[in-house]
């Protein structure tokens, strides 16, 4: 299979929409489940987790989350964890956190629906740049066929390459984190 057609056959991106999210709390053993659900065509292996109790707990020992109410978490918290999950793969929790409070999402007393309105922008700007991004990777696929005969070879080159980009993108990310207030 050309390298193209392996990027275009990959699952690079899920989320938990809001639509998906009851209008009733969750106990933390039903939001790890949500999440088990939502993300399980982005596991590598079966063994792995997607969330678990210790994820959960940190994030809001950490402040990056309001504390559960009754042992029950809202929508927004689930929004909240969504976002986290997203940023922890290449940033600090300390850099997450600035970002949260920054949005003003993490204070005791949170803009009211400020949560809601930040994850719904969030999930409308991530579908749009998946597809970018997918049509970029298939295109530089198809221009690593073209430079390299070595089909090994084309397959590692891509992986550098995306490699690569991901540390500039994240670095960007960290220089933007750094210059917020």
């Amino acid at each position: 299979m050309s390298l193209g057609k392996q990027v275009e056959a990959m699952m690079l991106d899920r989320h938990v929409h809001v639509e998906q999210l009851p209008d009733l709390d969750l106990y933390m053993d039903q939001v790890i489940q949500l999440f088990e659900l939502a993300y399980q065509d982005l596991k590598r292996d079966e063994k792995e987790k997607i969330m678990t109790k210790t994820m959960i707990n940190n994030y809001a020992k950490g402040h990056l989350l309001l504390p559960a109410k009754n042992k029950r978490y809202t929508k927004e918290h689930v929004m909240m964890i969504s976002m986290i999950y997203e940023m922890k793969g290449a940033l600090s929790l300390k850099d997450i956190k600035k970002v949260l409070d920054t949005a003003g999402v993490t204070a005791q007393e949170p803009k009211n629906g400020s949560a809601a309105s930040l994850y719904r922008s969030y999930l409308n700007c991530a579908d749009e740049k998946t597809e970018l991004v997918r049509s970029e990777m298939i295109k530089q696929a198809a221009d690593m066929e073209k430079k390299e005969a070595d089909p090994y070879v084309q397959q590692v080159l891509l992986i550098l390459s995306f490699i690569h980009q991901s540390n500039l993108y994240r670095r960007a990310a960290e220089k933007m984190i750094d210059s917020l207030p």
